[in-house]
Order: C-alpha cells, then sequence, then structure tokens
C-alpha cells in the first residue's frame, strides 16, 4: 500500500537520494548549496510543499510544487514543479496519487489553477498526464 504525506525532515536522505536521480534523468547536476536550499524550502513555512510516495516504510517517489499569485486570477496558482518516482516501481500508479495529492492541497490552499512542464519527448510522463490534465499549447521562453 502506498502512503502519500506531506516531506519530514528524517526524510532527507531518502529524498536526495530521488532527487539526484531525478536531476540526472533530466542531464544536470546543481550545487550541494542549492540542493540544501531546496530542502529547506520544501519543510518550512511558504509557498513550496512537497508530498512524497511511501511505500513499506520506503520513499518511492516525491512531488515538489509552489504557490503563487498570478495577474490573470484573484486566486493564486500552484506550478508543479518537479514529480519523480523510482524508476523500479513505476506503472502502479505513485505518479497519479502523487498529481491527484497536488490538486487536493492547491484546492485547500485556494488556487484557481495547477499547471506544469516537461520536455516534449518524455513520452513515459506525457502518457499519464494526459490522463489527469489538459494540454495547452503555450511554448516557453528562457533566458
Amino acid at each position: 500500500m502506498q502512503v502519500i504525506r506531506p516531506i519530514r525532515e528524517d526524510d532527507k536522505p531518502a529524498w536526495r537520494n530521488l532527487w539526484l536521480q531525478y536531476l540526472e534523468f533530466y542531464k544536470t547536476e546543481l550545487s550541494d548549496a542549492v540542493t540544501g536550499q531546496l530542502f529547506r524550502r520544501l519543510i518550512g513555512e511558504g509557498g513550496h510543499f512537497c508530498l512524497v510516495a511511501e511505500r513499506e516504510g520506503q520513499i518511492i517517489g516525491f512531488v515538489h510544487a509552489l504557490t503563487h499569485a498570478s495577474t490573470w486570477s484573484i486566486d493564486d496558482y500552484c506550478y508543479l514543479e518537479d514529480l519523480f518516482v523510482d524508476p523500479s516501481v513505476r506503472g502502479k500508479g505513485t505518479g497519479r496519487l502523487l498529481i491527484e495529492e497536488v490538486y487536493k492541497e492547491a484546492d485547500r490552499r485556494g488556487c484557481s489553477r495547477v499547471y506544469w512542464h516537461t520536455d516534449d519527448d518524455n513520452t513515459s510522463a506525457r502518457k499519464l498526464y494526459d490522463n489527469v490534465a489538459s494540454l495547452t499549447n503555450f511554448v516557453q521562453y528562457r533566458r
């Protein structure tokens, strides 16, 4: 049985292991300072939050999200920034459960929208996303 719950301080080693796998998937390296700051944000007060998926006492996935004001709405929006499930346990509904819990948390926080981005070639994740959300035609630009 899987349980989705807020992250705790004592989850840090297991979370960090999954976080490093997530960064590797995206061919990205971040400094320990950035990872440390992220963890402090996730367990602290403010707009960020993290939910973890736990099965048989093991953390098998996480989702990071944050809420923010919008210029197009009175209500805040919720940005689902990172979602990762251990590759060895994928395909068992963990990703869907994490997204559904983000929806619930966004509703609790009064957000009128939950949104996220992914690489267009992330086909396995997009199969899930196509079933839990609507694809938009927005293109992202960066500096």
